[in-house]
């Protein structure tokens, strides 16, 4: 596996747990690993993300671009999803193991709109069940146009996924609570490690209030959290490299690199 090649890889048997890895040139580079959206749904999936993946490869990041479980799978819900974010994140220790040169100790996590969702709970686990010695050690998190408090846009109407979340969840918030807490960005706070919250005032799919809600909740837990706010940007401008919003989450992850 040489740098800017593309490697598919499994992390387990079933349908959609895999991903696609890309290396830079460097040795020992940092890992960025994305998370698509699409409210957890088929169709959509990691290719959404492949020109982001190899714009940050080019960037010095070795990249994981990793699938999931999607709803409209057999037997898939939305605790399907999370184990299998899990294991996908934690199935980089075993590639390190196989001698892929990988940063271990900077592992950052990326994800879009429902992926944004799943990049946050991925970074609060290590907070609420840490390792003695985590063998992936995830030290930022980025949500892009993130679904950041689960009730919150359920409460806000079908514009905002209120359906999908449901079916992630298994019924409405109110319904699930304990599920809701459990998955929901928003409850999990603080996730106690560094946060990149990018959002567009002019998203219909996922409206900007979620965004200020969390930062402002996220802060008062202490938190630290950079929140920029890009005018006229709306859902989608993220899976764009030339994108100004891809240029602002560069210059965040650039920190990690010294």
């Amino acid at each position: 596996m040489g740098p800017g090649d593309l490697h598919a890889e499994r992390y387990g048997a079933l349908g959609g747990q895999e991903g696609d890895l890309q290396l830079p040139a460097g040795p020992h580079p940092p890992v960025v690993c994305l998370l698509h959206g699409g409210f957890w749904r088929l169709p959509y999936g990691r290719d959404q993300l492949d020109a982001v993946a190899r714009d940050l490869a080019i960037r010095g990041f070795a990249v994981w671009n990793l699938e999931y479980r999607r709803i409209g799978a057999p037997a898939t819900d939305g605790r399907s999803i999370l184990a299998d974010v899990a294991a996908g994140i934690g199935h980089l220790a075993e590639l390190a193991a196989r001698g892929v040169d990988l940063d271990l100790d900077r592992v950052l996590v990326v994800g879009h709109s429902a992926g944004g969702q799943l990049a946050l709970w991925a970074a609060a686990q290590g907070r609420r069940d840490p390792a003695p010695e985590p063998r992936v050690r995830i030290v930022g998190v980025a949500g892009l146009a993130a679904l950041t408090d689960l009730a919150y846009a359920h409460e806000l109407g079908p514009g905002t996924g209120a359906d999908a979340i449901a079916a992630f969840l298994g019924g409405t918030p109110r319904e699930q609570p304990d599920r809701c807490a459990q998955a929901s960005p928003r409850a999990l706070l603080p996730l106690g490690l560094p946060q990149l919250i990018l959002h567009g005032d002019a998203d219909p799919a996922v409206p900007v209030a979620l965004a200020r809600a969390y930062v402002q909740a996220a802060r008062d837990a202490g938190d630290r959290i950079d929140y920029r706010e890009l005018s006229g940007v709306g859902h989608m401008a993220f899976i764009d490299p030339a994108s100004g919003a891809h240029a602002a989450l560069c210059a965040w992850l650039a920190q990690f690199q010294a």
